[in-house]
């Protein structure tokens, strides 16, 4: 039986405890129900401590059970493993702690680069690798693209006239379950750097809405002309209306003239958006303040 991380963190608590007074008694609360199981199974005598109301605990009933962890090769107690890669709970110890430990994906982005070619690969457009946010060296870039859709990353090429006073943009897939906290990081990290934040996503009041919430510079759309012409009502879902009220506001702060008012008032006022992957004709960068 490993100890439990709960039990841990009780004992842990207690050990801060004993450092300022000889003994600590603790109810018969799960934690430390589970501490006894512990105890019991690894022969740790008990004596006269426990009843059936409370356990009493002091340094040599600590320091027996940093025996046992220590031959179990596990970490001992004060070695917090939460928030530890599976890696890095290994090193501490044979024990692993799933329900604490960081993510493997909890800070990998997926980034489309210039082609690379590989011996035994088939030559493609891009070049599309899964690395650690703190591998990329946001210096080297001129500005950060965010791409939305997963389909849409896969075919996304920055090689657009509306892009092209990038030099070396970093392209980014905006992540999902599997990859949107190593995007976290990276966009916050990004927006330190005070250079141009793209957003590449739906003409849709959720797509402009993760981009601001993402502290992004422009959209990557469609002209006003063509998506005037083509935006429908179709892509308006039901689901996405209570952020309408946010878009409003951000609209209203708008100076007169500002570029973005017409492609709001499109979305808000006409009720009418368009997926990322439908969009067509020349693209525009269009700030978002």
């Amino acid at each position: 039986m490993n100890l439990p991380s709960r039990a841990r963190n009780g004992l842990n608590g207690v050990a801060r405890e004993l450092l300022r007074q000889p003994t600590v008694e603790k109810p018969r609360r799960q934690w430390v129900d589970d501490v006894v199981a512990w105890c019991h199974q690894h022969d740790i005598d008990l004596a006269t401590r426990i009843n059936s109301k409370a356990l009493r605990f002091d340094a040599a009933l600590l320091a027996q059970i940093n025996d046992v962890l220590e031959s179990a090769r596990i970490a001992p107690l004060g070695r917090s493993l939460s928030g530890l890669t599976s890696s890095a709970q290994a090193k501490e110890g044979a024990e692993e702690d799933k329900a604490t430990r960081e993510s493997p994906r909890a800070r990998r982005v997926l980034v489309s680069f210039p082609p690379q070619p590989t011996t035994g690969l088939a030559n493609e457009p891009r070049a599309l690798r899964d690395v650690d946010v703190q591998a990329i060296k946001l210096s080297a870039f001129s500005a950060l693209i965010q791409v939305e859709n997963l389909d849409s990353f896969y075919e996304f090429s920055p090689e657009l006239p509306a892009l092209s006073g990038y030099a070396n943009p970093l392209v980014v897939y905006r992540g999902d379950s599997h990859y949107g906290g190593g995007f976290a990081l990276l966009a916050d990290a990004w927006h330190k750097t005070r250079r141009p934040h793209i957003y590449a996503g739906d003409f849709d009041v959720k797509g402009v809405t993760l981009a601001l919430d993402s502290n992004t510079t422009h959209l990557l759309l469609p002209t006003i002309e063509w998506l005037t012409q083509h935006a429908t009502p179709l892509h308006v879902p039901a689901e996405q209306f209570p952020f309408q009220r946010r878009l409003r506001k951000h609209l209203a702060a708008l100076p007169s003239a500002h570029p973005l008012r017409e492609y709001l008032t499109l979305l808000l006022e006409k009720q009418r958006g368009l997926k990322q992957q439908w969009f067509g004709g020349k693209v525009v960068c269009v700030a978002l303040s």
